[in-house]
């Protein structure tokens, strides 16, 4: 049966990253994780020495880099690994997780240059079916071609709550309120930023997880697949 592109589009905190390495998970999917590309390109024009403010390089910068995706080994996907990384042939997965490349890679991402080069390595990897990839433009910009496409949501206070989670744990200390008025800053960026703003694909499913767990979510994205396998194989047939 033929495997799938999946979709996963949604604002900050609406658990897009657990979910799809969950679905890729029980499908036997890859899970391609958008981030991952940019921390790599910006470790790159770090490691060149180059600022983030300078476009016309770093595309160029970009259009002479390679960078590849594979699932993590065990010992990767225990310590939290999404991929592993490989920049130019040269694994990276340790390297790009640092704050300095976290940053560098966030102004990346905004020169539109640089984001269409991405997304055409993006396109690539995805190119033979079976994957799973999540962000805020890949229903509309990166597969809008995809089979199936989730757009994930929930109340900005729950969305905020997992993210003050996550800050506790990490023993970053803010206060609930705070990471509420970050979400919804955030959620304003995102949906009125010139390139590649998030919005919900006109066929994009929407999903909203503010009642479920995200094994819950996950079994649900899952019987959407093969249902939606199940309709593609049907066509095949008759076209047959």
């Amino acid at each position: 049966m033929r495997k799938l592109t999946i979709a996963i589009d949604g604002p900050a905190g609406s658990g897009k990253s657990s979910l799809a390495r969950r679905v890729a998970q029980i499908l036997g999917y890859l899970y391609l994780d958008s981030g991952a590309m940019y921390r790599a390109l910006g470790l790159k024009a770090l490691r060149a020495g180059m600022t983030s403010d300078n476009a016309p390089p770093l595309a160029e910068l970009a259009r002479g880099t390679h960078i590849e995706l594979k699932s993590p080994t065990e010992e990767q996907e225990a310590a939290g690994f999404k991929n592993r990384v490989f920049l130019d042939n040269v694994e990276v997965t340790h390297e790009i997780r640092t704050e300095e490349v976290a940053k560098a890679a966030s102004l990346i991402a905004t020169i539109a240059d640089v984001r269409h080069v991405l997304v055409a390595e993006q396109q690539r990897a995805g190119a033979g079916g079976g994957v799973v990839m999540e962000g805020r433009d890949i229903g509309t910009v990166v597969f809008p071609h995809a089979e199936l496409k989730i757009f994930l949501d929930a109340s900005a206070e729950v969305r905020a709550e997992r993210r003050w989670k996550e800050h506790q744990e990490k023993g970053d200390v803010l206060t609930l309120p705070e990471v509420l008025e970050e979400v919804r800053a955030r959620d304003k960026r995102d949906r009125e930023r010139k390139v590649s703003p998030l919005v919900r694909a006109a066929d994009a499913v929407l999903v909203d997880n503010t009642a479920m767990d995200v094994e819950e979510t996950a079994r649900l994205v899952v019987m959407l697949s093969r249902e939606r396998e199940k309709e593609l194989a049907q066509a095949a047939s008759r076209a047959g």
